[in-house]
């Protein structure tokens, strides 16, 4: 069985799944609202709402006769505690590498 952490980042890794996220933000939606703004089958967001739902990030309630789709903020959690590790780095100051780069290689 796999790891639960290697398939939310494997989730996370397609940007249609990322931009379902945020879409499902703002609220639950129908899945065929999910669908709209994308240029694609309803299989084929189908497929990419099953996987986001294995990996624990969203769920998927049937209402009548209409599928609902949830956001589960929980199951990211472990994904950031994991990033969170390599918050220890100073970000880079990019301005003053570049500085650093000009004055240490001047024939640049």
């Amino acid at each position: 069985m796999a790891d639960p952490l290697d398939t939310v980042f494997s989730a996370l890794a397609d940007p249609t799944r990322r931009a379902i996220l945020s879409m499902l933000l703002e609220d639950d939606m129908a899945v065929t609202d999910v669908a709209e703004p994308f240029e694609m089958s309803l299989a084929a967001i189908s497929k990419h709402l099953t996987i986001l739902t294995r990996a624990g990030l969203i769920s998927q309630e049937k209402r009548g006769r209409v599928k609902w789709c949830k956001l589960e903020p929980d199951a990211m959690r472990a994904a950031s505690v994991w990033m969170q590790g390599f918050g220890q780095f100073e970000p880079v100051n990019l301005d003053a590498f570049e500085r650093f780069l000009a004055k240490e290689l001047p024939g640049n």
